[in-house]
């Protein structure tokens, strides 16, 4: 793979997410999963490879650096957020990097933003009025984040108020249950009527693949959430004792581009917490490069959470 290929060029404008038809999901469809076996040595192997062999070096780890930044989720999801300091994390999703580093990369005219800001529903109001004018769009956790475990009515009337209140994507969380008892048709429907919720908004799936057991379990829900509907799958919450792993993403990518050949359709992908430093998001950015190619290093198809607001300083993540 040729990680020397820029992301990003001077006197280039940073392009705001593009659209695609949305995933419209397929009936369900256990003989596209169930018979699915996955080898965790191979697997880890290949994962490994990717941050050994493939490397970005020099004047090109800026340009990824500040193409990782416009595929950000920026989120606090902290029990004591407020709406001054929603309003500050919008004002850093605005402006993620400082005038005088984006003067030096040739970009001081390109729209560098965040992919999105995602918060909890109460707050989606608050960021909806600080993001307004800017095409940062909102995105909201629902469903009884982050366990799941509040009864379905209840999990959908969160989704309703979220969209109600302008969010644009929503972040569902799936009962673990169906997956670790193989209850596929549960949850499935479960997934559909989240996505009915959900309306015009995007829903990413959040798998939660820390507590999932095995990869085959992790390939199985993420086809059962396609064939769903779901337009991104999403591999945890940030709040499981394991969040997102290499390997487990590249387990999620082969069943996104494996349903992708035999559905025709076009489904995005977020790795969310586990991720401190600037080199972890570059290496998630090659995995999307080596697995699916550049269509899935953009916003509309990627997004990243790290486990911290971020952004590149010293190799650690801190909005500049």
């Amino acid at each position: 793979m040729n990680t020397q290929q820029p992301l990003v060029q001077k006197g280039t404008e940073i392009q705001m997410p593009h659209s695609h038809a949305r995933n419209t999901g397929t009936k369900l469809l256990p003989d596209w999963f169930e018979d699915i076996a996955v080898n965790r040595s191979a697997t880890e192997r290949r994962a490994a490879t990717l941050t050994t062999r493939r490397t970005v070096k020099k004047e090109y780890q800026a340009a990824w650096l500040v193409k990782a930044i416009t595929c950000i989720d920026l989120t606090t999801l902290a029990g004591d957020d407020t709406a001054g300091r929603v309003r500050r994390l919008c004002a850093k999703a605005k402006k993620p990097v400082r005038d005088d580093i984006l003067e030096a990369l040739g970009l001081a005219d390109a729209h560098i933003t965040t992919g999105a800001v995602c918060v909890y529903p109460t707050m989606v109001p608050h960021a909806v009025k600080a993001l307004e004018g800017s095409g940062i769009p909102v995105a909201s956790v629902a469903t009884g984040f982050p366990a799941g475990l509040t009864p379905l009515p209840q999990r959908l009337a969160e989704i309703h108020y979220a969209v109600g209140e302008g969010a644009k994507e929503i972040d569902i969380v799936i009962t673990r249950e169906h997956v670790l008892t193989q209850n596929w048709s549960a949850l499935y429907d479960e997934i559909s009527r989240m996505r009915e919720a959900s309306g015009e908004a995007h829903m990413k799936a959040i798998l939660a693949t820390g507590d999932l057991n095995t990869l085959r379990n992790v390939y199985r829900a993420s086809m059962v959430a396609m064939q769903a509907g779901a337009d991104f799958i999403k591999t945890s919450t940030g709040k499981e004792d394991v969040n997102a792993t290499l390997p487990v993403s590249l387990v999620m990518l082969r069943a996104l581009r494996d349903y992708g050949e035999l559905s025709g359709q076009t489904v995005g992908f977020k790795p969310a917490g586990g991720m401190k430093t600037a080199k972890d998001a570059m290496n998630w950015l090659i995995l999307m490069k080596e697995e699916l190619g550049l269509p899935w290093m953009q916003p509309d198809l990627f997004r990243l959470e790290p486990a911290r607001c971020l952004a590149i300083s010293n190799g650690s993540w801190n909005i500049m």
